[in-house]
């Protein structure tokens, strides 16, 4: 098993995103960065503590590479926007990853100059690549929130949008 750590946005999102794919074994929504140990949900909301919605996936990468993560984490957000993803504003929501050794990090370093060198996005890359952190885990109603609460209104507006994204261009990977 190996450990990858990504923050894009609200993490709803890219949990529910992440739980589609074969190979992912557990996810965890959290935050990293910041200053304050065990923060909370509230405040990291309130954009003061400097910490980062994230997610830390556990993997089997005889199924799933990390570098199929990273093309499914760019994929599903928008890393050209510093510290926002759609409504949701504020440095907690920034495209980051949490490299959890130096393959990770220049994977991750790669990764981003291959798609700015494409032209795929109209606007250079924002996403951080650093170290690791110490991960808090989130309180236990953000944990499977999307399967949990499917027809709340930010599942329907933000996060299904998300996963029927995934399904549509990584039906290969689907579990």
């Amino acid at each position: 098993m190996e450990t990858a750590i990504f923050g894009g946005g609200c993490f709803w999102c890219t949990e529910a995103v992440f739980n589609c794919l074969r190979g992912v074994v557990e996810i965890e929504p959290g935050y990293c960065g910041g200053q304050s140990a065990s923060p909370t949900y509230e405040e990291v909301c309130s954009g003061e503590s400097g910490h980062i919605e994230v997610i830390r996936i556990q993997f089997d990468s005889n199924v799933v590479s990390y570098d199929t993560l990273l093309d499914v984490f760019f994929a599903t957000h928008d890393p050209t926007t510093p510290n926002r993803q759609g409504h949701d504003v504020g440095t907690q929501y920034q495209s980051v990853i949490f490299a959890q050794n130096d393959e990770q990090q220049q994977k991750a370093l790669h990764k981003i100059e291959a798609l700015n060198r494409s032209g795929e996005y109209e606007q250079t890359i924002v996403t951080k690549v650093l170290p690791v952190e110490t991960f808090w885990v989130a309180e236990k109603i953000h944990h499977a929130y999307y399967e949990n609460y499917p027809g709340q209104g930010y599942c329907q507006i933000v996060i299904k949008p998300k996963i029927n994204k995934t399904v549509l261009n990584f039906k290969e990977l689907l579990k």
